[in-house]
């Protein structure tokens, strides 16, 4: 019976999904081998996921990217994004009794491109793990754990539009609690959230935006309407660079129906993390659970960094490196140009340490086999056959740039031997990549990390956002925002920083313990204030901090010492 309730939601969703669709932007659809960077082999990794758009075993990537084109004459992209964080339970590991064992992870993916659809973009991949599946799409990224969705959207994405959808998913598909819904009365079947969290950055180009975002208060009314009680946040000065946040409480309530009849089924929670767990969590070194969610939004790129993400530069660069690797092996005497062997491999290397596992020695493609076998010979660039898949936009120049820019060393496979990555370059340019980190220490956790570039010169915007944890790299905060800052040298850039925080309610005054606890966590974050008010080459011109309930968010911006760009390009300001 269940399966065919699955059945019939899914023909119903995309019958919805077709119905309802506002897309009016042109599409192109490229065929794209996926790319493993060790060697040249242009095979699909094991861990890849096929677009749900796909025919065939062949991954027909349809990428919605030139919706830039409808901006403006300037053809300017709506770089900053649109996030949306949804949790129906507290962790993985307390789901609510009759949801499906894999939670949100049960959901075909199929049924989140229909979603998707509401939302006005598509699938270019996926990499699946045991604990997290990271979707690439043509306007960023969107990542599902068994209790929580993050879906995060830039360009002039509907992406409110589709948590309706998203919402009717989780309880029909992955079986979360959930109000039930009366097809006669046109009422929805909803799953009751945990927790909601939406945030963006000031729009650089609102008047473009469609649907609920046009405005902040457009976008605060279609989530009041969803959820009662919720906040919402204006961060920053109004006439300056500002962020903007709405959050719900622990255990949302859905907005009361117009119907007093309708069926609710309560949640029923096995457990919920209490004061004591959070501090223990916090202060256990080996516990890389702790929810810590670092943004790094950056505007106005150094015009010479962004050049690393045009397709005719990164094609270049790789082009580059493909004859000098080519002739540097050819004038080796001892190399045999019949095979490349597990021996050599590293010496044949073109882009550096990957993110994906090496492949087999069956799974090798021999780059001069179309050469002679001449090992005295040095041969001319015309007699090397260059790859096309090095040419021309998706994963092979999307896995080069991550390589060459430096953004592979933020978290590197030396010390995440695990990590995988999924990255694509667009035409003419732009580029998204997609990172999943298993945890270290025997927990079975999993983080991701997304980086988003739009390097124009007129609109130019970079993304960064991770949720894997400083305990976990062995690093400070503050270090990892100046690797990132570094690879993109913007003019100016605002960090939000959400952690989970300990309080100290129901503990009594008198348990020295716990406060001596609590007393060594304020001392930690105020040296890691301090540290992060200091980032080489900038200064920082605004620190605001939030107490919210669970959670401190800090806010804070910077401008670089030399920057000469004026005031910010806001757009939408806030008066």
């Amino acid at each position: 019976m269940g399966n065919l309730l699955i059945l019939a939601f899914l023909l119903a969703g995309h019958q919805v999904g077709k119905a309802n669709s506002t897309r009016t932007s042109r599409l192109k659809k490229v065929i794209v081998p996926v790319y493993r960077t060790e060697m040249v082999n242009t095979e699909i990794p094991k861990h890849y996921t096929a677009s749900p758009s796909s025919y065939g075993g062949t991954p027909h990537l349809t990428i919605n990217h030139d919706v830039a084109a409808d901006l403006d004459s300037n053809n300017a992209f709506e770089g900053p994004e649109k996030l949306l964080e949804v949790w129906f339970s507290a962790s993985a590991h307390c789901l609510p009794i009759a949801t499906a064992p894999e939670g949100l992870k049960v959901v075909p993916a199929a049924v989140w491109k229909d979603m998707l659809d509401l939302v006005n973009c598509k699938v270019l991949s996926i990499i699946e793990s045991e604990n997290v599946d990271a979707y690439l799409l043509s306007e960023s990224s969107m990542f599902v754990f068994p209790h929580k969705i993050i879906l995060k959207t830039c360009g002039t994405t509907t992406l409110l539009n589709g948590l309706p959808r998203l919402l009717e998913i989780a309880a029909v598909v992955a079986r979360f609690p959930h109000s039930v819904g009366d097809l006669v009365k046109g009422t929805p079947t909803v799953a009751m959230p945990y927790r909601v969290f939406y945030s963006r950055k000031n729009f650089l180009y609102p008047d473009r935006q469609r649907g609920p975002h046009r405005s902040w208060r457009d976008e605060v009314k279609s989530l009041d309407r969803l959820f009662l009680g919720g906040s919402a946040y204006m961060i920053g000065k109004m006439n300056g660079e500002h962020w903007y946040l709405y959050l719900t409480e622990p255990n949302t309530i859905l907005t009361p129906p117009a119907t007093p009849d309708r069926v609710e089924i309560k949640t029923k929670v096995l457990y919920l993390p209490g004061p004591e767990t959070a501090i223990e969590t916090y202060m256990d070194e080996e516990n890389n659970g702790r929810d810590e969610t670092l943004e790094v939004l950056m505007t106005d790129l150094d015009e010479e960094n962004a050049r690393q993400f045009y397709l005719d530069h990164a094609s270049a660069v790789a082009e580059g490196r493909y004859y000098q690797q080519a002739h540097t092996t050819r004038a080796a005497p001892k190399l045999h140009l019949s095979s490349i062997n597990e021996e050599n491999a590293e010496d044949l290397k073109l882009f550096g340490d990957s993110y994906n596992h090496a492949p087999n020695h069956d799974d090798v493609v021999d780059v001069f086999s179309n050469t002679s076998s001449d090992s005295d010979e040095v041969l001319s660039t015309e007699e090397l056959t260059f790859p096309e898949e090095l040419t021309t936009e998706g994963h092979a120049l999307g896995t080069v740039v991550s390589e060459t820019s430096g953004l592979s060393d933020v978290y590197p496979l030396s010390k995440f031997p695990d990590a995988r990555v999924d990255a694509y370059l667009f035409t003419p340019c732009g580029f998204s990549a997609n990172g999943v980190i298993p945890s270290s220490g025997g927990s079975d956790a999993t983080h991701y990390f997304t980086v988003h570039v739009t390097p124009e010169p007129h609109c130019s915007y970079a993304s960064f956002e991770t949720n894997v944890p400083s305990r976990q790299t062995g690093r400070e905060t503050a270090d990892v925002i100046e690797q990132v800052v570094g690879i993109f040298k913007p003019g100016r850039f605002s960090v939000t920083l959400f952690e989970a925080k300990a309080t100290d309610d129901g503990f009594a005054i008198e348990d020295d313990d716990f406060r001596g606890k609590l007393r060594a966590l304020e001392l930690q974050a105020a040296r890691k204030s301090m540290r992060m008010d200091n980032i080489r080459g900038y200064r920082r011109v605004d620190r605001i901090v939030h107490d919210l309930d669970g959670y401190e968010l800090v806010f804070k911006y910077y401008e670089r010492h030399d920057w000469e760009g004026g005031v910010p390009r806001l757009g939408e300001f806030c008066y």
